[in-house]
């Protein structure tokens, strides 16, 4: 369900950011972006000392506390924004430090667990999840950038008896940073990730493994092994987290891409042109309309 504002969101006057890598920190850029006229107060905590100060640095945080707790404590809007095993952590212990009326939100593109184990911290009514569709292979607060939501597609899973605070999390990433946003249900979010998100990592981590092992010495490689290999240069261990959480949903999506591959294992061994170009027909369509989106 695609939601629109239909009346003025309410702004958080201080935003909290636990995590300031690539979505972190370009929350907190575009927030603070020169010219913005939002006037909201960002705090934003990292474990690395560095990154804070550098955020801190360029313009994209008022302060740098050197504890999550204490960002906690001020936020009206608490957006975790660390990997996913490290949101389920801060969740929990962040919670008895939040402040009267605040919400909280997470990033992560698995939304299950941190949607359960807000209903069991007692947190249902003040927690929706997000999942922007606008990530990046490269990682840290480098990595970041001022403009990287305007116009991105942000998923909102709101937990049971959640609807107000999912309504709120969705008028942020609208009114605040320009997104378009989708609410649906954690379940139909991990499922349809699986296929649309999880999946390309692997295969394309499954072509880079491949290269890496068996292609000629001193190969040159073109736009297309480039392009088609982009993802397999994220980050090992946020993948690793990702995969893991969301196995039940990807194994299946797993096994049916391995139907397809049959097909074109069979149309070659046999030497079948009409079931070989049927298949490259049906990938080539498919690709052309997503172009057209």
């Amino acid at each position: 369900m695609r939601v629109t504002c239909t009346f003025q969101a309410v702004r958080p006057h201080t935003l909290g950011l636990i995590g300031l890598g690539a979505i972190g920190g370009s929350i907190a850029r575009q927030v603070k972006r020169p010219g913005s006229g939002l006037g909201i107060r960002v705090l934003g905590w990292s474990p690395e000392p560095a990154e804070r100060a550098v955020a801190a640095q360029e313009g994209a945080l008022d302060d740098a506390p050197a504890r999550a707790a204490e960002v906690a404590r001020l936020a009206d809007l608490l957006i975790l924004a660390a990997p996913p095993a490290a949101n389920l952590a801060q969740l929990e212990a962040i919670g008895p430090h939040l402040k009267t009326g605040a919400l909280v939100t997470d990033v992560g593109s698995v939304k299950r667990g941190i949607v359960a184990r807000a209903e069991q911290l007692g947190l249902g009514a003040r927690f929706a999840g997000s999942h922007p569709l606008a990530g990046t292979h490269r990682h840290g607060f480098e990595a970041s950038r001022s403009n990287l939501f305007r116009g991105a597609v942000v998923y909102v899973t709101p937990c049971n008896g959640g609807a107000d605070a999912a309504r709120e999390v969705a008028h942020f990433w609208q009114d605040v940073l320009g997104a378009e946003t989708v609410v649906l249900d954690a379940e139909r979010h991990d499922a349809q990730l699986a296929a649309t998100s999880h999946v390309p990592q692997v295969v394309a981590s499954l072509l880079g493994d491949y290269l890496a092992r068996h292609a000629p010495k001193g190969s040159t490689f073109g736009t297309g092994a480039a392009d088609t290999t982009r993802l397999a240069a994220s980050e090992p261990a946020l993948w690793t987290e990702i995969l893991l959480m969301n196995r039940d949903e990807i194994l299946p999506a797993l096994r049916a891409l391995e139907e397809s591959l049959g097909t074109v294992e069979r149309a070659l061994e046999v030497g079948d042109a009409t079931a070989l170009t049927d298949w490259l027909t049906r990938a080539a369509t498919w690709r052309r309309r997503l172009d057209g989106q």
